[in-house]
């Protein structure tokens, strides 16, 4: 399987997703996923680290088809995180939920936690 064969296996078939979804959270538009699927375009290095960050996947898996597809090492993270503040699981669970979201949606949850602080 290629590379090109792997976006489009996880995009599609793993993670569910339209090429403008899959794109938007890279910061893409869905031409660009499109020639990188077919592989009219190389996908830049950067590009490649920013959908194993973005989808929690193995950059091995990803460029040379060795591994497990997705890696644990947020929940994994998280997972410390959660012992060293004695975290319980909702909490754990608020911040991953929070984790998921795109950087927009974060921003939203930002300005109204900003302004709540303003009014106390």
């Amino acid at each position: 399987m290629t590379i090109q064969e792997r976006i489009k296996e996880l995009r599609k078939n793993m993670l569910g997703l339209s090429m403008e979804a899959f794109g938007e959270k890279l910061g893409v538009q869905r031409s660009a996923v499109n020639r990188w699927e077919k592989g009219v375009n190389n996908i830049p290095e950067s590009m490649l680290k920013a959908i194993c960050r973005e989808y929690h996947v193995n950059y091995f898996w990803l460029t040379e088809g060795d591994g497990e597809p997705f890696v644990d090492l947020p929940e994994t993270t998280l997972d410390e995180l959660c012992v060293e503040y004695e975290l319980d699981e909702y909490e754990k669970s608020i911040i991953f939920e929070y984790l998921k979201l795109s950087k927009e949606e974060r921003s939203v949850i930002k300005k109204y936690i900003s302004n709540i602080k303003k009014e106390h």
